[in-house]
């Protein structure tokens, strides 16, 4: 197995845990070993874990560490290989046969080709992270479509040949587990379970993503989200949403609003669905004074 020797600079975990930081996201041990061994050993990294742990973040911060652009492939149920490689512009393609004429004319070339998040990581290895993310709403057949292309890391185009990476793709790969993964995509990747952070953890990211926020704002909101994550909600606020009803909170106080009542009238930057709201409503107001007593 190949092992690169050189990822900018990051020659252990702990100096990619560095990089992270400075890049606004904390990694535990866990996730900076796995993120290292991933980039090192030129191995897709799979990221597994509930909704709002973190786990797009986490590419998005490989990428601005490695100061790579980041190519986005959103799975969904029903995707194709020609929504993750490439297409043709048909509608292109007959307006040029059509100006032609009597010509000769190859409408296989660059031209007429449609560039998807897979191809596009093919052809600038050195240059982007490739994030698969939610693996997990995609279908089977997609699944073994994409066994292959993080076998060889390369495709077919019948009209133009084998596209090559020249280097191993740096890629990622995230899932909510809404469903499980064939052991065999599981075989090539290194492979993380992000977790809800400690809330000693997520108060420092609360400080870290948003400046503006006092220290005892953050424990309260962590306190109040570590509340809400123990209920029966059918969308539990994650670590975006913790971030984002500090700021939200902080910016009523500012106003004049007074605690806990701004943490109260911010609780839609928190929950976003109607029944979790209506479900936690008659006990909002005791969850809000313990947290921030």
């Amino acid at each position: 197995m190949a092992v690169r020797s050189n990822i900018v600079g990051i020659d252990s975990p702990e100096a990619l845990e560095r990089a992270l930081r400075a890049a606004y996201y904390l990694a535990d041990e866990g996730l900076a070993t796995a993120a290292y061994l991933s980039l090192a050993l030129g191995k897709p990294l799979l990221l597994e874990g509930a909704p709002g742990v973190g786990k797009t973040e986490a590419a998005k911060a490989i990428a601005a560490v490695l100061g790579r652009r980041l190519i986005r492939l959103q799975c969904y149920e029903g995707i194709d290989a020609s929504a993750a490689l490439y297409e043709w512009n048909y509608p292109r393609q007959m307006l040029a046969i059509r100006q032609a004429g009597d010509e000769s004319i190859d409408i296989y070339g660059e031209t007429f080709l449609i560039e998807r998040p897979m191809l596009a990581a093919l052809r600038a290895p050195d240059s982007t992270v490739l994030l698969i993310d939610e693996i997990d709403r995609a279908d089977q057949e997609f699944e073994a479509f994409l066994l292959e292309f993080l076998s060889d890391f390369q495709i077919s185009i019948p009209e133009r040949g084998t596209v090559r990476a020249a280097e191993r793709p740096v890629v990622v790969l995230t899932s909510n587990r809404t469903r499980d993964l064939h052991e065999a995509l599981r075989r090539r990747c290194v492979y993380h379970w992000i977790d809800y952070p400690t809330e000693e953890r997520e108060a420092r990211i609360v400080m870290l993503r948003a400046s503006s926020v006092a220290e005892a704002t953050a424990r309260a909101v962590v306190a109040a989200v570590g509340k809400l994550r123990r209920e029966p909600l059918s969308k539990a606020p994650g670590i975006a949403e913790a971030v984002d009803w500090a700021e939200a909170a902080t910016l009523l106080n500012k106003g004049g609003a007074r605690w806990p009542d701004a943490f109260k009238r911010s609780i839609g930057v928190a929950l976003k669905d109607e029944e979790d709201l209506h479900f936690i409503s008659s006990r909002l107001d005791a969850m809000l004074a313990e947290a921030t007593a």
